[in-house]
């Protein structure tokens, strides 16, 4: 369902999904949450910010991608950047391929973010990382940057997965009620 449609079918989902788990479950809290997600899911959290800002009291992006545009030159794995978008950038309708670009929604963006990053990611660079933290410190919005300069795009090392589990637990702490 993200084929050509990556923020709008998938949040639809969330958001609709979300309401109904907490009105089954009365242990799902939905003014005391967090949404955290890597790779897709860490897109997924930059749309948030700007589609969803106030669904949350916080945010963690792990590798996400920020500004499709420049990811769609960035990336080493140019097959998903394509197939998802429907071919390279320039090819693309003028319109569709900035419809999901989380850039353009940044002056929505107000929840307080964790952005990680492995600065050997080649799927996802980490300057979308460094540039999400940007616009959070730019907007003046309660944000952290966790940069991992010798992982790729998944925490391969037990002590930087043990210090990746400490900030991720950390974040929800300190922005969750009791």
């Amino acid at each position: 369902s993200i084929n050509r449609n990556w923020g709008g079918w998938p949040l639809e989902d969330l958001r609709l999904g979300f309401a109904a788990a907490a009105a089954q479950n009365p242990l799902v809290d939905t003014s005391n949450a967090c949404a955290a997600g890597a790779s897709y899911g860490g897109y997924m959290i930059n749309w948030i910010a700007g589609n969803w800002p106030d669904g949350f009291r916080c945010l963690i992006n792990h590798a996400g991608i920020f500004d499709l545009r420049a990811m769609a030159f960035e990336t080493e794995e140019l097959w998903f950047d394509e197939w998802d978008h429907g071919g390279p950038w320039w090819s693309r309708d003028p319109q569709a391929r900035e419809r999901w670009n989380p850039v353009n929604h940044v002056q929505n963006w107000r929840t307080p973010t964790l952005v990680i990053h492995g600065e050997q990611d080649f799927r996802i660079p980490y300057s979308q990382g460094l540039a999400a933290f940007t616009a959070l410190q730019r907007r003046g919005i309660e944000s952290r940057l966790v940069m991992f300069p010798d992982e790729g795009h998944w925490m391969s090392k037990p002590q930087n997965s043990l210090l990746w589990q400490r900030e991720f637990f950390g974040w929800l702490e300190k922005h969750l009620k009791k």
